[in-house]
């Protein structure tokens, strides 16, 4: 497990992982990131609580992929399998059983399966519906459900030792998308990866439209950076978003210039039409997919909605055009002709 500021959830998470009823012995490492909150004392008070079955290493640099590799290294030699968890996440009780049990079953290397977010206030639970459905995180079955079978990844994941000693572990060059990346190695090796419905997790999803946004524009950084490293994964579902970001941002330019400049009215209005094709999308999806909402939380889904899509699709777009113009900086810039050296 890593966790950073997660004093709001972490006993919850670390509680459920010791209730399991998984017949074998568990031990939880967890990985602290630098913390503000409290984080750190309350994992000390967690560790006295659960004498010794729960110990407390320091993760420096607070990424992700590195605070689960020093766990992993941490863990007993002992422990052929290696469950993720983190202090967002709530175990079902019998969670790591029907994980091993699959595992044993199909013989894969990884097994996980979706991502059940549960808001507590109605930001948060407008946040989990739009992260439960289609037009808020496409086709990704741990978000939305399938069926069981191969999957090119899973939420978290319950591994075979072996196969993270094979691949190294975490790619510590990813802050996001660290899972994907290795399950993408993982079946590089020929290895299987496997989604089971039936493994659902609780997660607590951001209490505010400032986090959402800033959870989901380093999340499309990092799947910028997925894409440069295996450009033959880039698909429609990756590339909607930083298509209504950017044609949005462009009509916004282009009525800014009417006003300016141009004052064009038949201009203005086909770029209005833009943003306003958009927003009439996300209100029509939002009614349509808002069963069992309360009338303020259904207010605030659009809201979740537009914020999960621009946010992300504008840190693709800054990642990607960052990239670009490095590369044209590059070309341009003088090279230095070696001299000669004197006879």
């Amino acid at each position: 497990m890593t966790a950073r500021n997660e004093i709001r959830h972490l006993a919850e998470a670390v509680d459920s992982v010791f209730d399991q009823d998984y017949p074998g012995p568990l031990e939880v490492v967890v990985a602290i990131g630098p913390s503000t909150d409290g984080t750190e004392a309350l994992a000390q008070q967690l560790a006295a609580r659960y004498s010794g079955r729960l110990r407390v290493l320091s993760n420096p640099t607070g990424r992700t992929p590195a605070g689960l590799n020093i766990a992993i290294g941490a863990a007993s030699s002992e422990s052929t399998v290696i469950v993720r968890t983190d202090g967002h996440a709530n175990l079902p009780r019998d969670y790591v059983s029907n994980a091993v049990e699959v595992m044993q079953r199909t013989g894969a290397a990884n097994v996980g399966g979706m991502m059940i977010p549960e808001g507590t206030t109605p930001f948060e639970a407008a946040v989990a519906r739009a992260m439960s459905e289609k037009i808020g995180m496409g086709s990704a079955t741990f978000h939305v459900g399938g069926a069981e079978g191969p999957a090119d990844t899973v939420y978290l994941g319950v591994f075979d030792r072996a196969i993270l000693d094979k691949t190294g572990g975490f790619d510590e060059h990813f802050t996001r998308a660290q899972d994907w990346e290795l399950n993408h190695r993982i079946r590089g090796l020929g290895a299987t990866v496997w989604f089971d419905p039936r493994l659902q997790v609780s997660y607590r999803p951001r209490a505010s439209a400032r986090t959402l946004a800033t959870q989901f524009h380093g999340s499309g950084i990092w799947r910028w950076q997925i894409i440069r490293a295996y450009p033959e994964t880039v698909s429609v579902r990756y590339l909607a978003a930083p298509t209504a970001t950017l044609a949005i941002g462009a009509a916004a330019a282009v009525l800014v210039l009417d006003a300016a400049v141009i004052h064009s009215g038949a201009l203005a209005v086909v770029a209005a039409a833009v943003p306003a094709g958009y927003i009439a999308v996300i209100v029509a999806g939002a009614a349509l997919t808002r069963r069992g909402l309360d009338a303020r939380t259904s207010a605030l889904y659009p809201v979740a909605l537009a914020t999960m899509h621009l946010s992300w699709g504008f840190g693709f777009l800054r990642a990607a055009f960052g990239d670009g113009l490095r590369a044209l900086r590059d070309r341009l810039k003088p090279r230095r002709v070696p001299s000669e050296s004197p006879r």
